[in-house]
């Protein structure tokens, strides 16, 4: 991985995003979204991830975190290994995506360290919260990415976004408001 795209200050917030190889919409269903949802729970609980927004698309997910021990690194790297096998298994187990799955196959196959498939595209491209600003400009965007995608009206319509919790409503994830 290039140093560029890696925590080198554990102490700091970082602006992530992990997407799904070739962009597919896997998280459409609410079944691979609850995958989700658990591991980041279970992060925050057992791995001290902190976060500070979020949001979970069909293809991506952004967040705003912060990990100091373990590192981000290792627990985004554990999330997102722990996170493939389980939507794997359950792709395998519903049976309709097969078409989906030959391609998490195919880009497997071209990996000598996969033993089957390959879920995550690689990396998860972190930027420094250097400011105040940079935090909002950062919260902003994942707020209105669903916005921009066309998928609701309003950032606080999309359930699994911290935009909700941002407005005193009840999200998905719990986050920490303040930066």
């Amino acid at each position: 991985m290039s140093e560029s795209y890696k925590v080198h200050d554990e102490s700091k917030a970082y602006f992530i995003t992990f997407s799904t190889v070739k962009w597919l919409k896997v998280f459409v269903e609410t079944k691979y979204i609850e995958i989700i949802l658990d591991s980041i729970k279970y992060c925050q609980k057992h791995k001290s991830l902190e976060l500070f927004a979020y949001c979970i698309m069909p293809t991506h997910i952004h967040m705003i975190a912060r990990g100091e021990n373990p590192s981000l690194n290792s627990v985004i790297r554990d999330l997102k290994k722990f996170t493939s096998v389980q939507i794997v298994r359950q792709l395998e187990k519903d049976g309709d995506k097969k078409e989906m799955l030959e391609v998490f196959r195919k880009e497997g196959l071209r990996i000598k360290r996969n033993l089957k498939y390959k879920f995550w595209q690689d990396g998860f491209h972190p930027l420094e919260i250097i400011s105040a600003s940079f935090f909002k400009q950062k919260l902003n965007y994942i707020h209105n990415n669903p916005v921009n995608a066309g998928l609701v009206d309003f950032p606080i319509n999309y359930k699994y976004s911290s935009a909700r919790n941002y407005a005193d409503l009840q999200g998905v994830l719990d986050v920490i408001l303040e930066y």
